[in-house]
C-alpha cells in the first residue's frame, strides 16, 4: 500500500473532529465534501450555514450536510468561547472587548473549538498566510509541553526506493524556524521523528542530523551546533534513534556511511533528516522535487500542543483532502 494510502486508511480507521475555517473558499469546502462522502473525518466548518450551503449548491456538493456548521455570530458557545480566549489572554493585555473582537475571526474561533475539547485539529491557508494561520495556534493551543519552537516536516516520496523506507524519507524543517539554536534544533529532530511515526507511519525512525561534516572532519560553529543538538536530543529523549553530525550521503548511503562513520547505527539507514537551518531544508526539498521527480507531501506543522496545518494558497481540492487525513493522524497520536 502507498504512503498516502497508509495515511488515509490511518485516518478513516480513528475518525477525528477537523476544523476548516475557511468554509466559503470553493477548494477548501470540495475537499471538506470529499472528506464526508469518504468518511474519512468528522468537519467542522465555520460560517453562516446559509452562506455554506449556497456555495455547495453553486458547487454541486452533495454531502456538506453531513458537516457540523458552527456560525460564531449565532452560536450558543460563542460568548464562553471570548471568556476562554479572555482568560487565556488576559495577562498579555487583551480586553474582553478585544477577545470578543478576535473571536469573530474563523481561525480563532477554530482554534478555541480545539482548545476546549471540541475539535481536534485545523487546517487553513488556501486564504490565510502562514502567520495568520500560526497565531492564534500558539496563542490558544500552545506549543506541545517541552517544545518551545514551531518546525515543518516534508514528506519526500522518491523513486530511488533503496533510501529512507521504501523510498520515503521526512525531512525537516523546512518551513518555520529560519535559524534555530542547538536547543531548538534538538526539539526539530524530535518532533521530525514524531511525524515520522504518525503521519509517515515508520515503525522505527532514524534520525541523521545533517551538515557539512561527518564526525569531526571539518570544524566549525554551524558544526558545532549540530553536534550539540544531537547531545540534547538524546538528553530530552533517551529512545531516540539518532545520530550526528552527518553528511547527507553519509547518512543515506550504507557503502559511504561505514566508510564516513564506521559504528553508527544510523548512517547509511537514516530515514529521518534534520537539516541545521530553514534555508538548507527548504532549498534541499525543492531541488530534490523538481531534479529528482520525489513528491513532496506537506509542509505538516510541528510542535503544537494539538495539529495546526497550514496550507499554500496555491493549493488544490486534492491537497487539502491529503491535508485533512495527515492531520487526522497527527491528531490520533496527540490525545
Amino acid at each position: 500500500m502507498a504512503l498516502m494510502e497508509q495515511i488515509i486508511a490511518r485516518a478513516k480507521s480513528n475518525k477525528q473532529r477537523i476544523v476548516l475555517p475557511e468554509s466559503l473558499e470553493e477548494r477548501t469546502l470540495t475537499a471538506a465534501d470529499k472528506a464526508l462522502a469518504d468518511d474519512l473525518a468528522d468537519i467542522i466548518l465555520i460560517g453562516a450555514e446559509k452562506e455554506v450551503f449556497a456555495l455547495a449548491d453553486k458547487l454541486g456538493l452533495t454531502h456538506i450536510d453531513k458537516a457540523t456548521i458552527i456560525d460564531p455570530e449565532t452560536s450558543e458557545q460563542t460568548e464562553s468561547y471570548v471568556q476562554l480566549l479572555y482568560n487565556l489572554r488576559k495577562n498579555k493585555g487583551m480586553t474582553e472587548d478585544e477577545a470578543r473582537e478576535k473571536v469573530k475571526d474563523p481561525l480563532y474561533y477554530g482554534c478555541l473549538i480545539i482548545k476546549n475539547g471540541d475539535a481536534d485539529g485545523q487546517i487553513s491557508g488556501a486564504l490565510s498566510t502562514t502567520g495568520d494561520t500560526l497565531r492564534p495556534a500558539l496563542q490558544i493551543i500552545k506549543c506541545a509541553p517541552g517544545v518551545s519552537c514551531v518546525s515543518g516536516a516534508m514528506l519526500m516520496i522518491t523513486p530511488a526506493k533503496q533510501y529512507g523506507e521504501d523510498g520515503v524519507l521526512v525531512l525537516g524543517d523546512v518551513a518555520v524556524t529560519p535559524m534555530p539554536d542547538a536547543n531548538q534544533l534538538a526539539q526539530i529532530a524530535i518532533c521530525t521523528a514524531q511525524t515520522a511515526k504518525s503521519v509517515a507511519c515508520f515503525a522505527e525512525p532514524r534520525v541523521a542530523m545533517l551538515s557539512f561534516s561527518t564526525k569531526g572532519s571539518a570544524s566549525h560553529e554551524v558544526v558545532n551546533k549540530v553536534v550539540e543538538a544531537t547531545r540534547i536530543a538524546k538528553e530530552k529523549d533517551p529512545s531516540l534513534h539518532i545520530d550526528g553530525e552527518l553528511q547527507a550521503d553519509a547518512a543515506l548511503v550504507p557503502s559511504v556511511g561505514a566508510k564516513k562513520a564506521p559504528g553508527s547505527d544510523i548512517a547509511g539507514k537514516a530515514n529521518v533528516l534534520v537539516v541545521p537551518c530553514l534555508e538548507v531544508g527548504n532549498i534541499a526539498y525543492k531541488l530534490v522535487q523538481r531534479l529528482a521527480g520525489a513528491e513532496a507531501i506537506g509542509p505538516i506543522l510541528q510542535g503544537i500542543a494539538r495539529p495546526v496545518n497550514d496550507l499554500s494558497r496555491g493549493c488544490s481540492v486534492d491537497d487539502i483532502y491529503k491535508m485533512i487525513a495527515i492531520t487526522s493522524c497527527q491528531a490520533q497520536d496527540a490525545k
